[in-house]
């Protein structure tokens, strides 16, 4: 899916969410260096004891790669780029951690160069968000998706190359649930009107209830909430302070 060119020249490749260092047997065994990053310490530490042949870098993506400019022939990642979706600590802003992350993974990239990244989402809209944000950063095309009514089989990769979106760019052939090819470009996709190559299904992880109570505050149920918590507190014997016409009230801004 790399489409990397018959040459004979290794290349050099980034892995990014490279974990313990098993896609990088592959690229290795294919020729190719590779550079690994990964958030996890303790995967790298195993991919040390493993003594891969790549270099390893800790890293969170989301803080931006901090790579030289053009250096990498292409980049590749397995599972790992649905989390910057997620808001995992307080100080985690997802657009601002998508924005670091495709600006920083388009710098480091040479022209021309492809970007593979294999990925798991809630729902469509996370999915037009790293779409969105690898569009923005310079990237051009689009999400490619194998055997797109396999429950089990299915897998989605984001596919880009480093190249302005205006230039048009084919995607890599799909594979089909019966081994036939299924085709993910847009302009397949008009000729029976049919997108179910693309379609994104609902994997991983479910919202936090963190997340969960600040949507609830949005939409005007925290009062209500509140309230049940409150008595929900009583009933276990907790001391509650009593409900007023204030109690769940949003306060007026100070300034």
């Amino acid at each position: 899916m790399l489409a990397l060119p018959n040459d004979g020249v290794p290349k050099m490749l980034l892995d990014i969410g490279c974990g313990s260092g098993l896609s990088g047997e592959t690229l290795t065994e294919h020729g190719h260096h590779w550079i690994g990053c990964d958030i996890s310490e303790s995967m790298l530490d195993v991919a040390l004891e493993r003594e891969t042949d790549g270099d390893l870098l800790l890293a969170d993506m989301g803080e931006g790669l901090g790579l030289r400019p053009g250096v990498f022939d292409g980049a590749i990642s397995i599972s790992a780029v649905q989390w910057l979706c997620n808001a995992d600590k307080s100080s985690h802003e997802p657009t601002l951690r998508l924005k670091a992350f495709f600006g920083s993974l388009y710098r480091c990239l040479a022209r021309g160069a492809r970007v593979v990244l294999q990925f798991y989402t809630d729902n469509v809209e996370q999915t037009e968000m790293l779409v969105s944000f690898a569009m923005k950063a310079g990237f051009a095309g689009g999400v490619v998706v194998d055997w797109p009514h396999s429950s089990k089989a299915k897998k989605s990769y984001l596919v880009f190359t480093c190249c302005s979106p205006s230039v048009h760019t084919s995607l890599p052939k799909a594979k089909g649930q019966d081994g036939e090819m299924c085709s993910s470009d847009d302009d397949d996709d008009d000729d029976d009107g049919s997108n179910d190559d693309q379609t994104v299904g609902t994997y991983g992880r479910t919202r936090s209830n963190k997340r969960r109570k600040l949507n609830n505050r949005k939409n005007g149920r925290a009062k209500d909430w509140l309230l049940r918590k409150k008595e929900q507190m009583r009933r276990r014997g907790r001391d509650v302070p009593a409900d007023t016409k204030y109690t769940g009230r949003k306060r007026k801004t100070r300034f």
